[in-house]
């Protein structure tokens, strides 16, 4: 285990960051980390979660030591656990390895739905796996940041298409183009209903990391705005919709994905699927305390 760090129990074999953070490596990547690093109450070096500013200098420091990635997202934007997003991945290689080889290289071919301006999954996806992937999103902004994060890295643009979805109530449909199959999709949902309970999700992070329930204007340490929240249904809504659409279309993708990270979202989910005719399996995941899971499911013939 690297000095200073404290190991992050559960994450995937693969995962690099399973070890911890190594901090003074990280800092001698990124410089701009170090005025955030202090000692924490038990003396290793770390920073202060709740401060935005902090996490997205942690995450460039991440990208850049370890996936030689360029990594500006603007302020305001969801800054996502770089941990938690490559233990997606790698579950995800595994699903399509199906007790073989991982695929690797550009043929297989990914669909990130809602890739935000972080565009995470393409990032972690192409540097682990050398997957191509295609990015929707309904928000112009979003693709904008995304767009200048991969201008930023020479070769990622060749490998990582950006998207407008133009209605936000669809998902799949009016985005896919005639002729597009892809082996895996991948989605981090919107997580809410509405601003307000958005709203009080982040104050509940905030008190689970011992800074109090007094925020009546929580600064987000994640960030997250508008669609990146929440949408009509939250996430058992957003989910439903996607197996709906993907019912429809059956043959496009091989394999479908998304988090779940509310264990209640599941029974309906997996009923729902069911009545579609898809197989369905769920890949628990793990972060120290943090549980969470896929939902992946595939229509017979794929």
């Amino acid at each position: 285990m690297p000095s200073g760090t404290e190991p992050k129990p559960g994450l995937h074999p693969r995962n690099r960051h399973r070890d911890g953070y190594d901090f003074a490596a990280l800092v001698r990547s990124s410089p701009e980390l170090g005025g955030f690093v202090r000692p924490n109450p038990f003396g290793s070096p770390s920073i202060d979660f709740a401060d935005p500013d902090a996490v997205r200098a942690l995450n460039r420091a991440l990208l850049r030591q370890g996936y030689g990635v360029d990594w500006n997202l603007p302020a305001g934007f969801l800054c996502p656990p770089i941990p938690g997003r490559a233990d997606y991945l790698h579950y995800a290689a595994d699903l399509l390895a199906g007790g073989g080889a991982i695929p690797r290289g550009a043929a297989t071919r990914v669909l990130d739905i809602g890739t935000g301006a972080s565009c995470i999954y393409p990032l972690l996806g192409h540097r682990e796996y050398g997957w191509s992937f295609l990015c929707s999103d309904i928000d112009p902004a979003a693709l904008a940041a995304a767009g200048r994060i991969l201008r930023a890295n020479p070769g990622l643009a060749g490998r990582i298409e950006l998207r407008l979805q133009a209605d936000p109530g669809k998902i799949f449909q009016g985005m896919l183009r005639d002729g597009e199959r892809f082996d895996l999709s991948v989605c981090n949902p919107p997580f809410h209903s509405s601003p307000a309970e958005a709203a009080e999700g982040s104050r509940r992070k905030l008190r689970n990391l011992g800074l109090g329930a007094g925020a009546a204007a929580p600064k987000l340490n994640f960030g997250g705005r508008g669609a990146e929240l929440w949408c009509p249904g939250g996430e058992a809504g957003f989910i439903g919709r996607m197996i709906s659409e993907s019912a429809r279309t059956p043959g496009r993708i091989r394999w479908l994905s998304t988090l779940v990270s509310k264990s209640a979202n599941l029974p309906p989910l997996l009923r729902a699927l069911d009545r579609a005719g898809a197989e369905a399996r769920v890949l628990p995941m793990a972060q120290g305390q943090k549980q969470s899971r896929i939902l992946a499911w595939r229509f017979p013939g794929q």
